[in-house]
């Protein structure tokens, strides 16, 4: 009997190591595939065979006032975006995207905004300087059916801008459905300038982002399951084109490129290894050309840069794995993909084209030792220092016409861009070292990594209300909608903040 229990027990203990090596091997193999299947690589199997769609400059007209006007509606539309039938879709004026809206600096603006969905959204400037209460941001909703009017001087250097919605908890999905658009500054000093700045022909807007589509070839909104930085898409489209190619020209072109996407990052370059000038960032052109073959935009981050083409040539525009951090599970944050973007073709002859200019703007550096305070900013689990966005609560107050010092830190195993509304900042230092090239110009948003503290300086001018706020915030639009954003309001001197208004809509 004794030896009977004995031969039993070994097999219960034999059944249940089995069970647990099974279930090791199991893991393991679990491991492995999301190790080596979360990694996207389209570079070489893109079929370039739909012309780049550039979209359309907005019309507009001068009133009475003097004010240039733009309409703008927000509407619901479907589009063939290759996935075997039409998908649905959002977009301004049109079904996806919207127009390129253009102002010259000293140009009242107003822009008339009807929202032709069956819910509240709103219109945020991105990178505009401007009064609080015309900013676009969740306390500026706007009803279904009902039109927001804001209207603002342009005040601030020639730039490549964008705009988008804003609704407090919603945004990732106004955006994932089509609704974003380019708005382009110019000035004086800048058109006075040798580069390229015919709209359309060698001047153009290349807004790039991710879409996943389902098995009806409607959008896949599902969140990467490991990644924790909300959607990431395996299809690019640029300016809603899927597979483009965009016909060339003249010797030198000029690509306003735009990271339009929800969450992921680009290390743009080109193919061939050629560099190019990176001349602009966020908030405008850089003093001199950097001469370059990469930059790495995250979400909300702009760049403009000049490429040289030979007659006849092709090359593509190609995304490299972007390295958003030091952390492990980078991978599933989209830093090990890769893609093919755009191919440029250029024609047989070419139409000439002046270098780059070795000098482009003045940048007036702001010194630190005028700054009024250092606040710091640590980003973790969808929160700022510790909270989460609430709608009623103001998190600090900006004296009118001060400089400012920001510290950003982040901690923890997800990449965060930062941006600020209002105003355009400089990068003071990044882990305590001066910026790179790419960060020495005007920025409103910027990649924060492991490890590596950002100082950012800016001076608060013009607007002050002490009731309507500005945002700051994590542009990895999922992060936004769970939380990690925060609001502060500009106040003349000795004005204290006021109580910010409930979530009401406009019309």
């Amino acid at each position: 009997m004794a030896g009977e229990g004995s031969r039993r027990w070994k097999r219960v203990l034999v059944g249940v190591l089995s069970v647990v090596l099974l279930l090791c091997g199991a893991g393991v193999a679990l491991g492995t595939w999301a190790w080596t299947g979360t990694v996207v690589d389209t570079t070489g199997k893109v079929d370039f065979v739909n012309r780049l769609a550039v979209p359309p400059l907005a019309e507009s007209r001068i009133d009475a006032q003097g004010r240039r006007v733009f309409d703008l509606r927000a509407q619901t539309g479907e589009r063939d975006l290759g996935q075997g039938g039409r998908t649905r879709t959002w977009g301004y004026n049109g079904d996806y995207l919207g127009p390129t809206l253009r102002a010259k600096r000293g140009e009242e603006v107003l822009v008339n905004v009807v929202n032709g969905l069956d819910r509240p959204t709103s219109v945020h400037w991105h990178g505009m300087h401007l009064p609080a209460v015309m900013d676009g941001g969740p306390h500026q909703m706007v009803r279904p059916g009902a039109t927001w009017s804001p209207h603002w001087t342009v005040n601030q250097p020639a730039a490549t801008l964008w705009y988008h919605p804003h609704p407090h908890g919603e945004t990732e999905e106004h955006v994932y459905r089509g609704l974003a658009g380019m708005f382009i500054l110019d000035d004086e000093p800048a058109s006075a300038l040798a580069l390229p700045r015919r709209y359309g022909v060698d001047d153009i807007p290349v807004i790039v982002q991710d879409r996943g589509f389902d098995s009806n070839g409607q959008f896949d909104d599902g969140h990467s399951l490991l990644g924790g930085v909300g959607i990431l898409g395996d299809t690019l489209l640029v300016n809603g084109t899927v597979g483009p190619y965009l016909d060339v020209t003249t010797e030198r072109i000029r690509l306003r490129l735009l990271n339009g996407s929800n969450a992921r990052s680009y290390d743009f370059g080109f193919a061939d290894g050629r560099g190019f000038a990176l001349i602009g960032t966020d908030g405008g052109l850089l003093a001199s050309p950097h001469q370059t073959g990469r930059i790495r935009l995250s979400p909300g981050e702009r760049a403009e840069i000049v490429v040289t083409m030979r007659p006849a040539e092709r090359v593509v525009l190609r995304s490299f794995p972007p390295n958003v951090g030091d952390d492990l599970f980078g991978r599933f944050s989209g830093g090990d993909d890769s893609f093919d973007v755009l191919e440029l073709r250029a024609a047989g002859s070419l139409a000439p084209a002046p270098e780059v200019p070795s000098r482009l703007v003045p940048i007036d550096r702001l010194d630190p030792a005028t700054a009024a305070t250092t606040r710091r900013f640590q980003l973790s689990d969808r929160k700022i220092n510790g909270k989460a966005m609430d709608p009623e609560r103001i998190d600090f107050a900006v004296t009118r016409d001060t400089t400012e010092i920001w510290e950003i830190t982040k901690q923890d195993g997800t990449p965060h861009s930062l941006h600020v509304h209002d105003v355009q900042f400089q990068v003071l230092s990044v882990d305590g070292r001066e910026p790179p090239p790419e960060l020495r110009g005007w920025k409103d948003t910027v990649l924060v990594t492991l490890n590596r503290p950002i100082q950012i300086i800016a001076r608060f001018a013009d607007y002050a209300d002490p009731n309507i706020p500005y945002m700051f915030h994590c542009h990895l639009l999922y992060h936004e909608d769970q939380g990690m954003m925060g609001q502060f309001v500009v106040v003349n001197p000795g004005q204290s903040p006021g109580r910010p208004p409930s979530h009401g809509h406009h019309g």
